[in-house]
């Protein structure tokens, strides 16, 4: 897998990923182009790297995993396993407080020691993914947890875009 350095970024001629904090928005570029652009929802707790924080990190990463491929619209995953359930309002009734990571997971790795990478601020030890949420979950506003939250459709055509490799520069 291809991990970018930070003095090739972002990419001159290949895909990389923006996510705008402050417009709540994800931008897919290629090289200097805009690909496409969607709504997203991160940390309701606002941006910041400490493990534990619920806050959404800052800084280029790459996506060092994708998770869920072959499955259908709505799984349900669990520690990236899927549950073998697929979302639906029955299932929200029954686990209320379950954050809900549906559909595909784009797990994110920092670039930058000491700011999204190592120790107590580590993107990927912190569990930090691009992933799926239930309709009911408003995009356009921070309510995550720390991830980057998608609607199905979107994560779906980023996922078959965006492989490992992939950059994310998230900035507020």
């Amino acid at each position: 897998m291809y991990t970018p350095r930070l003095e090739t970024l972002p990419p001159k001629a290949a895909a990389w990923v923006e996510i705008d904090i402050a417009d709540q928005c994800l931008v897919l570029w290629h090289g200097q182009e805009v690909q496409w652009s969607c709504q997203v929802s991160t940390a309701q707790a606002g941006t910041g790297q400490e493990e534990g924080s619920g806050r959404t990190p800052l800084g280029w990463h790459y996506i060092r995993a994708h998770i869920g491929r072959e499955k259908p619209p709505g799984s349900v995953f669990r520690g990236r396993r899927p549950t073998g359930e697929i979302f639906s309002e029955a299932l929200a009734e029954r686990y209320p407080e379950r954050d809900w990571i549906l559909t595909r997971i784009l797990w994110l790795c920092g670039l930058e020691p000491g700011v999204n990478r190592g120790g107590s601020v580590d993107s990927q030890r912190r569990y930090i993914y691009l992933h799926g949420t239930p309709l009911d979950q408003p995009m356009g506003v921070a309510r995550s947890h720390g991830c980057i939250r998608m609607r199905d459709a979107d994560l779906m055509a980023l996922f078959d875009q965006a492989r490992p490799g992939t950059a994310v520069w998230i900035h507020g």
